[in-house]
């Protein structure tokens, strides 16, 4: 993710989309507040999202490529993420610095980032600025400036992400990055997204052309535009901006579904950044379109959604075990309804040092057993529930994070408009779901457990021998 300077990009640890103090579509008043959705596809492939609201003269507006750390080329560990800063680096009508500049100096922000199965671009600013904005997207479409400088510009930018979001951070992001390269076999879905100093050093100008002449085709896109347009106006400036942008070939997809793992992982770390000791829990889940999606997703806020969860209550306050728990479907690059192939439940927390990971691991599954038996209550159940239409509601009541949402609903479903039907499908989760998938997938042998404790104290420098002269004569 970039930075609101437009200097720097770090991969967001909790959320796929931000919200931004830009004025917002009035919240839903009701359950059954509908969307409205109206999608184009260009000759060239390019497919067009458009969602009006009156509410404010501003829009939200992204674009969401189908290249993403699972869809990337073998040894090439984090290049799409290192090509998403390439994408403000200028192009040849628009040199570095114009993008940021355009879209600032007119009230506007912008922002990019990188997750499993995409990379998406967002834009937020005043309605009067949506053709300039479209220009700039659909330039940056056409090429890039693919110089020497730019390139290793960015790689000393996305190494320095590294540094600081990884090496020299407590923890460094091991309840991504470490339980998901225990928890998948394959390659796609199992390396570091972020990459490695090696591949990134390795990459050329060449290489990067190559990336974008195979990922940044308009036929591997989606574009939404969300806010106070109307769907024909919106679809004829996309038009007339987009629509010579020739088609590329489709690149393929590789195979990344991956069966439940059939015995428990478990790995044993050390950091000296640390104070206390850390645990991070996953399970693995398959790729999306089953009928347990959104029922794990109800387990998961059921489990670790708030301080009124089950861990939270039984852990936290209760057993006293834990410092804090968070967690849930897709995290933390995302939600249960921002990602394609196979996914991890992941739970994480601070544990206390006069516990162990073993314990706080045996009382989760206690809380699991307990869910897998059937004890959940109805009015647990309908809280949980509650909490995460309205959280759902809350996203998109932004037009930038409605952009998002619709943009990734339709290059995952094909069917934009489907945003509206997740607050049905919540509903109709029961107390017999939670327990089928709860006994399903959380189980022990598709465990992931990464127990991460504070090293421990370099031992101390033996003093230095006292420098008193020998005697004479001995």
């Amino acid at each position: 993710m970039r930075s609101r300077s437009g200097r720097l990009r770090i991969l967001g640890a909790a959320a796929a989309v931000l919200a931004f103090a830009l004025p917002a579509a009035a919240a839903p008043k009701a359950a059954g507040w509908r969307i409205p959705t109206a999608v184009r596809k260009l000759p060239n492939g390019l497919t067009v999202v458009v969602s009006e609201d009156r509410s404010s003269p501003t829009f939200g507006l992204c674009v969401v490529y189908r290249i993403g750390f699972r869809l990337e080329p073998k040894g090439r560990t984090g290049f799409a993420h290192l090509f998403e800063h390439m994408m403000f680096q200028g192009t040849p009508n628009a040199p570095k610095g114009t993008y940021d500049r355009v879209i600032e100096s007119g009230g506007g922000i912008n922002n990019g980032s990188t997750r499993y199965d995409y990379t998406n671009y967002i834009v937020s600013a005043p309605v009067s600025a949506l053709d300039a904005i479209l220009w700039l997207e659909a330039d940056r479409m056409k090429m890039l400036d693919f110089s020497e400088k730019n390139l290793q510009n960015q790689k000393d930018v996305v190494k320095e992400e590294i540094r600081v979001n990884v090496k020299n951070r407590p923890y460094g992001l091991f309840f991504w990055t470490d339980v998901a390269a225990a928890a998948f076999s394959k390659w796609e879905n199992a390396h570091d997204g972020y990459g490695s100093f090696a591949d990134l050093d390795a990459a050329t100008p060449a290489d990067v052309k190559t990336f974008f002449e195979t990922y940044y085709g308009p036929n591997n896109a989606v574009l939404a535009i969300v806010g106070d347009v109307s769907a024909e106006e919106a679809f004829a400036k996309v038009e007339k901006y987009f629509g010579a942008i020739p088609a590329r070939a489709t690149p393929a997809k590789p195979d990344v579904d991956e069966k439940p793992n059939t015995k428990e992982r478990l790995v044993e770390q050390t950091d000296p950044l640390a104070n206390v000791p850390a645990v991070a829990v996953g399970w693995k889940l398959p790729s999306r379109g089953t009928p347990d999606d959104v029922p794990t997703a109800v387990l998961a806020s059921l489990l670790a959604g708030g301080e009124a969860s089950r861990l939270y209550q039984g852990l936290v306050k209760g057993k006293e075990l834990l410092l804090g728990v968070e967690g849930g479907v897709n995290w933390p690059l995302g939600d249960p309804w921002t990602y394609e192939g196979p996914t991890l439940l992941t739970l994480f927390g601070l544990y206390k040092p006069d516990t162990t990971a073993k314990a706080v691991v045996a009382a989760i599954d206690e809380e699991i057993a307990k869910v897998a038996r059937g004890e959940v209550t109805a009015a647990e159940l309908e809280r949980t529930k509650t909490m995460m239409v309205s959280d759902l509601y809350a996203q998109l009541e932004m037009p930038m994070d409605r952009a998002v949402a619709l943009s990734l609903t339709q290059l995952f479903t094909g069917d934009a408009a489907s945003v509206n039907a997740i607050p049905g499908k919540l509903a109709a989760v029961t107390r017999a779901d939670v327990a089928r998938v709860a006994s399903t997938w959380l189980t022990a042998p598709n465990r992931v457990v990464v127990d991460r404790r504070p090293a421990p104290p370099a031992p101390a420098s033996p003093a230095p021998a006292s420098a008193v002269p020998a005697e004479a004569g001995k």
